[in-house]
């Protein structure tokens, strides 16, 4: 499953065919993408999503390296869109994503040569 749209839905427990949240969704995907987008992730261009069309390929090309972004838009639009109700999770979810922001700046400023 390629698809940006997709994989945060089912990640969110949205089933796939249920459409009526999918503006909402990726209204706050795209944010998160633009987060990325100043990282240095994706299209210098800029980049969103308007359907499930859009891959995770798209965005990220064919780099093995930065997988850790689709966790980190998922984890930011939970946040958004779906946070949980318990304040410790909550702040477990924001440390990660602040780990994850990090080390995808890390790698995407030149991390490791793993040749």
């Amino acid at each position: 499953m390629d698809s940006v749209l997709t994989s945060i839905k089912k990640l969110l427990g949205v089933d796939e065919d249920y459409e009526h949240f999918d503006v909402d969704i990726m209204m706050h995907i795209n944010s998160v993408l633009m987060r990325l987008n100043q990282l240095g992730v994706g299209p210098t261009k800029g980049y969103h999503i308007s359907s499930k069309a859009e891959t995770w390929s798209d965005f990220i090309g064919d780099r093995d390296d930065l997988e850790a972004v689709k966790t980190y838009v998922y984890d930011r639009v939970r946040l958004i869109f779906d946070p949980p109700s318990a304040g410790y999770l909550v702040e477990a979810i924001k440390e990660r994503s602040k780990e994850f922001e990090w080390c995808i700046n890390v790698q995407v400023e030149g991390g490791p040569d793993y040749d």
